[in-house]
Order: C-alpha cells, then sequence, then structure tokens
C-alpha cells in the first residue's frame, strides 16, 4: 500500500519562488501547503528589498529634480528639507497594496492552504510545524536569505542597520557610512544622498558592483559621485565603534592610508547568507553549504523529492530568478518533466540614475570563460530623446562573440531595465540582429539605441566597397555627389 501524505507539496517560506510554486501548483490540483515564518507573505522582497528600495529611489530622483529645477529651464526651488516619515508611510502604502495579491486569502481562494511558523524537518518527508507533524510527498525549500555582515572588530558592539531597517527609520539621518559596493549599497547610498544625507561608501573591490564590466562601472562611479555622496574603492575595514553616539568605521584606503568616518548611521550591505537555520536539513537528508542548500539544474536537492529555489541556494539573488525557478520546481515537481533551469540569458539591473542593466555575458564574463570576442556600442548622447531628457551620460555595450553571435548586452543610461526588455525578447527568441536594426522604433524614444547599436554592426557590411562597386557595376551609379573624390 502506498504511503500516505497530508499534501501534495509542502511549500517552506513565502517570498517569490515559494508564491509561484504554490499558485501554480494549487491551480493545478495539487494539495498544495505554504508555510512562512513572519507574520505576512510577500518575502524579502516585498517587505525589506526590491519593492521598499524601489519606492525610496523613485521619492530621492522626485526631490532631486525639484532641486534641480533649473537645469530643465524652470525656475530654481528652494526645497525644504526631506522629512523621512512621509517617505516611510509612501513605503508602508506600497507594500500594503501589493501585499493583497500577496494575502493569505488569496491563496486560499487558490486552493493552496497556508501556515505560519517555524518549521523544522523530522525526517525526509515530514516537518515540526507549532506542535503538529505535517508531511508532502514533495517539498520546496524557499526560505530566501538574510544581510550578512563581514568580520569587522567591533561592528557588533558599534550597532548598524541592513536592508530590514533602513526603510523604516525614525528620520532622515544626517550621516551614513554604508560597508560594502553592491547593488544595495549604491542604490540606497544615491537615494540617501539626493534626500540630503551625507553618505560615505567603503567598498574592499578596485570597483563597485563587482559583476559588472569595470568601465561600466566605473562611469557609473564617476555619475554617483557628489557633494553628498564619497566613495571609496580599495579600502580595508580595519574596526569600527561607537564614539560619542556616533558610528565609527576605520579604514584603510587605496594608498594604504588609515582613515576614518564618522556617520549618524552604519549601513551594512556586504553580502547575504542563506535562511537554513533551524530547519534540521540534516534530519532531511539535504546538503547545504555555507553558500547555501545545494541543487541540480531541475533544482532538485540531494532528496529527490525535496527542491530549494530562490535565495537558499546561494546562486541567482533576484526576484525574477527566483520565480523563474519555482516554475521549474512546478514542471519536475507537479508536471514530472525533466525541465532544467537555464540562466544563459538571465536579465538583472541595478536601479541607480541612471540605471546599469545586464543580459547575457559581458566582457568580464567572456574573458574569464576564455572566449573571443567584439563590442560594439552606442552612447546616450547621440540619442535624441535622451538629449531632451537632459542626459548626456551613459552607452550600451552589444558583446558579439568570433562567430558573430550575440552574447549579451548592457546599459548605462535612463531607464536601463526597461531597454534591457527588448534584448530579453531578442535573445530568447533567437531574433537576427539584422530584424532589429531593420524594425520601426517610434521616434524620439531611449529604445531607438537598441536598434542604433544592431544597425552599428550591420552597417560596415552594407554600405562596404564590394557592395557599393557591385550596385555601380549593375545599375550604373554614379558615385559620390559631394565630398571627397566626387565627380
Amino acid at each position: 500500500m502506498a504511503k500516505q501524505y497530508d499534501y501534495d507539496i509542502g511549500i517552506i517560506g513565502g517570498g517569490a519562488a515559494g508564491l509561484t510554486t504554490a499558485s501554480g501548483a494549487a491551480q493545478l490540483g495539487a494539495k498544495t501547503l505554504l508555510i512562512e515564518k513572519e507574520k505576512d507573505l510577500g518575502g524579502d522582497c516585498l517587505h525589506f528589498g526590491c519593492v521598499p528600495s524601489k519606492t525610496l529611489i523613485n521619492s530621492a530622483r522626485a526631490y532631486h529634480t525639484i532641486v534641480n529645477a533649473g537645469k530643465h529651464g524652470l525656475p530654481d526651488v528652494d526645497a525644504p528639507p526631506v522629512d523621512f516619515a512621509g517617505i516611510r508611510n509612501r513605503i508602508k502604502n506600497v507594500i500594503s497594496t501589493i501585499q493583497e495579491h500577496d494575502s493569505e486569502e488569496r491563496f486560499c481562494g487558490l486552493g493552496a492552504k497556508v501556515e505560519f511558523g517555524s518549521p523544522e524537518f523530522v525526517d525526509e518527508y515530514s516537518v515540526s510545524l507549532n506542535g503538529n507533524t505535517v508531511s508532502a510527498k514533495k517539498w520546496l525549500i524557499a526560505t530566501g536569505s538574510s544581510p550578512g555582515a563581514p568580520p569587522v572588530p567591533g561592528l557588533e558592539q558599534a550597532g548598524y542597520i541592513t536592508n530590514r531597517e533602513i526603510f523604516s527609520l525614525e528620520k532622515l539621518p544626517a550621516s551614513m557610512a554604508i560597508i560594502g559596493g553592491g547593488p544595495i549599497a549604491v542604490e540606497m547610498g544615491q537615494a540617501f544622498s539626493r534626500l540630503g544625507t551625507q553618505v560615505t561608501i567603503i567598498e574592499g573591490a578596485d570597483q563597485i558592483l563587482g559583476k559588472e564590466d569595470k568601465d561600466l562601472a566605473d562611469e557609473l562611479k564617476g555619475l554617483l559621485a557628489s557633494p553628498n555622496l564619497t566613495l571609496h574603492l580599495n579600502s580595508k575595514i580595519l574596526s569600527a565603534k561607537d564614539s560619542g553616539g556616533k558610528k565609527e568605521v576605520v579604514f584603510e584606503n587605496a594608498s594604504g592610508e588609515e582613515k576614518q568616518v564618522q556617520a549618524e548611521t552604519l549601513l551594512v550591505a556586504a553580502g547575504r547568507t542563506p535562511n537554513i537555520e533551524g530547519l534540521s536539513l540534516e534530519k532531511a537528508g539535504v546538503d547545504f553549504t555555507g553558500r547555501g542548500i545545494t541543487v541540480d539544474a531541475r533544482m532538485r536537492t540531494s532528496q529527490k523529492h525535496i527542491f530549494a529555489a530562490g535565495d537558499v541556494t546561494g546562486s541567482f539573488l533576484f526576484t525574477h530568478a527566483a520565480g523563474y525557478e519555482g516554475s521549474i520546481v512546478i514542471a519536475n515537481a507537479v508536471f514530472r518533466l525533466p525541465r532544467k533551469a537555464d540562466y544563459t540569458f538571465l536579465p538583472w539591473c541595478t536601479y541607480t540614475d541612471p540605471e546599469l542593466a545586464s543580459i547575457g555575458m559581458n566582457e568580464k564574463s567572456a574573458k574569464q570563460a576564455g572566449i573571443s570576442y567584439s563590442v560594439w556600442r552606442e552612447d546616450f548622447k547621440d540619442n535624441d530623446r535622451s538629449l531632451a531628457m537632459g542626459n548626456t551620460a551613459g552607452q550600451i555595450k552589444m558583446i558579439l562573440d568570433e562567430k558573430e553571435n550575440l552574447m549579451g548586452v548592457q546599459i548605462l543610461g535612463p531607464n536601463a531595465g526597461d531597454l534591457i526588455n527588448e534584448w530579453v525578447a531578442v535573445l530568447a527568441g533567437r531574433v537576427k540582429l539584422s530584424t532589429l536594426a531593420s524594425a520601426v522604433h517610434p521616434y524620439p524614444t531611449l529604445g531607438e539605441i537598441n536598434k542604433r547599436v544592431a544597425g552599428a554592426y550591420l552597417s560596415p557590411k552594407i554600405f562596404s566597397d564590394r557592395i557599393k562597386k557591385g550596385l555601380k557595376f549593375f545599375f550604373a551609379l554614379k558615385g559620390r555627389a559631394c565630398g571627397k573624390d566626387s565627380a
């Protein structure tokens, strides 16, 4: 007699991966249990990440535009100081609106049972939850990640905040020191500096956004720098302490000099750690490392009926990656189709101003893979809509392999996160560059830069001397009418 289980699939974690899987599995007819340890569904992205950060960034951008009204041909404005309470309330309102979509009631309506609590595996098919034992034929672990902190002497005693606290601050800090140079650090650094905070970013590497090509990262670094924002690269944090009510960070800069910075608030944005503590994964026979739970391309753990997806795997820490991995779990766990995750053309974006978006390989990853490549560029200063918006910075980079196959695209410029979507379609649909170059784009739009970089690659082929000679021969064309070599 087959073993009986309480549920077809049990899901631990109510973030992007868990919600995607729960929604799909329940609607397909699987008896589904969704477990969340926090008081609300939505995960880190909704409550402490993507949603509040982009809301804050939008407010900071609006205030920056007001302060710089004169640059747009408008009267100069003497804007009053920012009251962070207003921004904090707006963040809460946006989260609350989205929360309605991620509510217990909605998932119950779809057919999924939602339970709140901290589950612990008792064996490979069962967990202990709120004093009861619950079993499922399949399990998904989608518990996400939490902000990590580097081993800096005195850091814990000094006191610091992370992305979990920064959006609920009581007031706007007069000054802020940020440890780290990744997306959270640079996004929050620029946003708070625009709101009026004196920000200092300290990063150990020789560039911000270490995954990106250094030329684009350095260009963005120059654009971020302002009287309110200072960046220190190649810097080693030596210690931290609470000094008279301020946080003091001592570091060694790129020149080997010992420096210190004092700030009202210290933000640590230097890595993430997987949320696996308390799950008793060893009782379920699930392998894991310090980076996260080990999975194969089908998102299966060392126990083939237990899956893991999202940040807890330590691979691609993006909400859209987690949602995608949730769909892979549905295919394997519910449909029982051996679908594998493919991250070849996974896009991502850092939401600074200007934004930096990427898809596929960049120069850095191509070099690491030992692939020969060519680079094609177009500048936003040559895009009419960009100029009309008052922007002359940034560029698009298109990477082709030696066979002239498209490998990836990076965009540093206004609305780059939206512009990269056209390349998502191009790469996913295997659209030829000639098709993109010949497609009609509305004028004037930022999107024309996508068409233009494809055209830049094709132009030397179309307007080559060989083509011109052939046309002249067959159609008796007379050549140039003006300039060099004209008759």
